[in-house]
């Protein structure tokens, strides 16, 4: 059970409730089943609580769960004990992130400004944002409905963010515009000075950095990851892409729809990347490069060459996977042999 320090939880909820909430065909429910009163892992689960089984690797405490509902696929239907109430879809963790979101949802708080906040005169602030104590909002910046404006967070001069969006604790955001339903977490750095010297032998000199960050609808941004404005064209984010914590993206990036970007990857200035790519933790990409959609980069790659579509690369420098896994066996092998 979430810590009710930290969490307030919601319902109960009927069988047939969480069914709507999940997408969900309810199967085997016993006639007393529910309501239920909260979300709970299938091993702490009891009759009261709702689970759920995605991975395979979980089947053994699903058998043995006491939990009186659980969201999990057909096929899994005969492994359930008798006692369990099922929801039964074919996509049971996204069912569960609904189900989870009814239990928990966003907290509400009144429309008061705390008088250590600081919102310029010509900002234009929807009367339903919520903003923190130490919070600061620029000159002319417009701040949609439902948002979320968290302590010590800077918004800066002209700034636009789309209704129900959230600025985490101390983050700061210029020169962008956001739309809806941005998540951005703590510390996180948006807008900033892209890293842009024209080099020479009696020093280097600063590029001035014209362009902006544009950040599509529902994308969420991990705790202190910093996302450079562009040079003259502009950093873009697509709709639905998911940043992780620690991650950097430079000048001129552009990221398409629905990404995955996992802790500590480096994309650098210019780079291309397509819809659905996903990126390994701490993979680092070169500039100019482009990532065609749907390509999947193994965690820790060098990328330093254009990606196919839907091609899954890993290593340093990065090759087809399959390419890569036969020369570490093969280095293995080696290594074996020398040892012997």
């Amino acid at each position: 059970m979430a810590d009710p320090r930290f969490h307030s939880v919601a319902g109960p909820f009927s069988m047939e409730e969480l069914a709507d909430l999940a997408g969900a065909e309810v199967a085997g429910a016993p006639a007393d089943n529910g309501p239920f009163i909260d979300v709970m892992p299938l091993s702490d689960a009891g009759p009261q609580h709702v689970s759920f089984l995605d991975n395979k690797l979980y089947v053994e405490a699903f058998e043995s769960s006491n939990a009186g509902a659980c969201i999990v696929r057909p096929e899994m239907a005969d492994r359930a004990p008798g006692h369990m109430a099922l929801l039964l879809t074919d996509t049971p963790y996204h069912g569960y992130a609904r189900v989870a979101q009814a239990f928990y949802p966003s907290p509400s708080r009144d429309g008061a400004v705390p008088q250590t906040a600081c919102v310029a005169a010509d900002a234009m602030v929807a009367n339903s944002v919520v903003i923190e104590a130490g919070a600061v909002i620029g000159k002319k910046a417009e701040i949609g409905d439902g948002c979320r404006i968290a302590t010590n967070a800077v918004i800066g001069d002209g700034v636009v963010i789309g209704e129900g969006g959230y600025v985490g604790p101390g983050a700061s955001i210029s020169h962008c515009i956001a739309g809806a339903r941005v998540t951005v977490h703590a510390g996180v750095r948006i807008g900033q000075d892209g890293f842009g010297f024209a080099l020479g032998p009696d020093g280097h000199l600063k590029v001035p950095q014209l362009g902006r960050v544009i950040i599509g609808d529902d994308v969420e941004i991990g705790a202190n990851t910093t996302i450079d404005r562009g040079t003259g064209p502009d950093t873009m984010i697509g709709d639905g892409t998911k940043i992780d914590n620690l991650v950097q993206i430079a000048h001129n990036v552009k990221i398409g729809r629905h990404c995955v970007v996992v802790s500590q990857v480096g994309v650098s200035g210019s780079t291309e990347i397509g819809d659905f790519v996903m990126l390994g933790g701490q993979a680092g990409l070169t500039g100019h490069l482009n990532i065609g959609s749907g390509a999947r980069i193994a965690a820790q790659s060098g990328v330093m060459r254009d990606i196919e579509p839907g091609t899954t690369v890993g290593g340093s420098p990065a090759k087809p996977m399959r390419t890569w896994l036969k020369e570490v066996a093969a280095l293995e092998r080696l290594v074996s042999k020398k040892g012997n």
